[in-house]
């Protein structure tokens, strides 16, 4: 069954659009100094060739928006520039060639200062995201609510929206995040209801890989299969490419995008005889790079292999010292155990499409 998808207002980042019924984008940001052009770029390349969509980079100072030119010129994917405090920082981000900037209008000074940096946005056609997250809720919308509550987050960024629309733009993306994931969902219910802009949706603050993982997998999983999203961003303490990995997982898991080698694995019993473990981490980093769109299991053992990996597209089995390979349920041959990956990739590799 196919996710019904909220329709929104279609805004165009770069060369990537977004909202409408096109797909959901894949975002992360670099944690390198965006003033040091040449580690900023290596990393955005790492992060392009991961499957990365949209890049975004903190500009907390002049010299870094003044750097977003030459990154720019060097990178293939839109480039968003995030701005806190400085109204000045955005006007000159947009003018070196951002995308998009993301803001706090809540932050980024008095009525004056917002509408400079909105009719700079308006000159150059530059997307805003109008960014609000828990640790940034107003006062008034604190004691209204009694703290930081799913409604007040809500409240918030649609009080933001309409600052910019009564200065006359409407090219806008909005976020509201928090590291509560009940409250996150919650809050994006609630807008999704009221607001016809795209949302960009992540946990923030999510934690670790390992930690992160699961809170932005479960997070991320609820509110895109009620048809909320746009673009997403898995946020992890570590390498941003890992973020890349887990955004295109959870896409894929929830059936909104295509392409790539599914691996399934059991997840070994008394039964396996040989390091499975192992074997599905090889499988795993071996069909990186294979331009497929199948699945494909790993299993311990021969005795429910064959039929657990029957909805895979081809597997293999493990036995003691040996293993089968197998193609819809059917076992097509025995082989040595370690003969088995390379047996798996030249059958991947020769794939009859």
């Amino acid at each position: 069954m196919s996710i019904l998808r909220k329709k929104t207002k279609e805004i165009k980042i770069g060369d990537v659009v977004i909202g409408g019924s096109h797909p959901v984008a894949i975002q992360s940001m670099t944690n390198t100094k965006t003033e040091d052009v040449e580690a900023t770029v290596a990393q955005i390349q790492k992060l392009e060739a991961a499957g990365c969509e949209i890049i975004r980079c903190a500009v907390p100072t002049m010299e870094a928006a003044l750097a977003l030119k030459e990154i720019r010129r060097q990178i293939h994917s839109p480039l968003v520039a995030d701005i806190h405090f400085d109204y000045r920082l955005a006007i000159a981000a947009i003018e070196n060639g951002a995308d998009k900037i993301r803001i706090n209008p809540g932050n980024i000074g008095n009525e004056e200062r917002l509408r400079a940096v909105v009719e700079k946005a308006k000159e150059y056609q530059v997307p805003i995201r109008v960014g609000v997250n828990s640790g940034s809720l107003e006062k008034h919308l604190l004691e209204k609510y009694g703290g930081v509550t799913a409604r007040g987050l809500a409240e918030s960024a649609l009080d933001k929206v309409r600052m910019i629309e009564e200065m006359g733009y409407d090219n806008l993306v909005v976020s509201i995040k928090s590291s509560d994931v009940i409250m996150c969902v919650k809050a994006h219910e609630l807008i999704a209801e009221k607001c016809s802009y795209p949302l960009h949706v992540g946990i923030t603050e999510a934690g670790t890989v390992y930690s992160g993982n699961v809170k932005s997998s479960v997070g991320l999983g609820i509110i895109l299969y009620e048809g909320i999203g746009n673009t997403i961003r898995v946020s992890l303490t570590g390498d941003p490419v890992e973020e890349i990995k887990t955004a295109k997982l959870v896409l894929k898991t929830l059936g909104l995008r295509k392409g790539g080698v599914e691996v399934v694995s059991c997840p070994t019993c008394g039964r396996t005889r040989i390091d499975l473990i192992d074997l599905a981490n090889q499988v795993e980093d071996m069909v990186a790079d294979i331009p497929l769109d199948i699945k494909v299991a790993v299993m311990g053992c021969v005795v429910n292999g064959p039929g657990e990996a029957r909805e895979a597209d081809i597997g293999i089995a493990g036995g003691v010292g040996e293993g089968l390979l197998i193609k819809k349920g059917e076992i097509v041959k025995k082989v040595k155990e370690e003969e088995l990956l390379e047996t798996l990739r030249q059958e991947l590799l020769n794939w009859k499409r």
